[in-house]
């Protein structure tokens, strides 16, 4: 089965999820606007992290399916689990942006790391899948990239799972290490993308 279908539908996917991150960005009405426009950071802060994790994702997608050659039923399958957590990621944005600084943080920031655990959890099983005896793999994918995209995506879900540990004992400190893992993986991919 050809691969290009589901490309299609991962970037409708992902341009969704990123573009109704701007829905989570609201003023009070009747409000002094300029005062509303600074009080609302954590706003800023949850979009930015966020799209910028969705940038990163997209791109480790796109590297992903460069390696692949053809999919099967069991992949797009994976495949549509993956996507709808993707398209899940503006909800707990939205949670914690509103809620970070009041006393539903810590289920908010539960709720994006949960959400970025399972990402990274479905991420890593259509790798694998696809990966596993070079099931899908393109006949001239080098085992060298092959081990090295094994290697590096096999930390993101012990990684997202500590940091969402951690909102159990500080919702902001877990709410900070997703935004210091959005930088990371953001200069880990430029860096990464520099090598290619």
């Amino acid at each position: 089965m050809p691969k290009n279908r589901l490309e299609a539908f991962a970037d409708g996917i992902f341009a969704i999820a990123a573009t109704l991150l701007t829905l989570n960005l609201a003023v009070t009405e009747g409000h002094p606007l300029g005062h509303e426009l600074l009080i609302i950071w954590p706003q800023y802060a949850a979009y930015a992290i966020s799209f910028v994790t969705i940038g990163i994702i997209w791109i480790n997608h796109h590297t992903v399916m460069h390696q692949i050659a053809h999919v099967d039923r069991t992949f797009l399958t994976l495949s549509v689990l993956f996507l709808a957590v993707i398209a899940f990621i503006p909800f707990p944005t939205r949670l914690l942006a509103q809620h970070i600084q009041d006393d539903g943080a810590q289920a908010a920031a539960l709720a994006y790391g949960t959400t970025l655990t399972l990402t990274a959890i479905f991420f890593n099983a259509i790798w694998r899948y696809a990966a596993w005896g070079r099931r899908l793999l393109r006949q001239d994918a080098e085992e060298k990239a092959v081990q090295g995209i094994s290697r590096s995506y096999a930390f993101g879900p012990p990684i997202y799972l500590a940091a969402t540990v951690v909102a159990l004992k500080s919702p902001a400190a877990s709410a900070a290490l997703f935004g210091a893992l959005a930088l990371f993986y953001t200069l880990e991919s430029s860096l990464f993308g520099r090598r290619e």
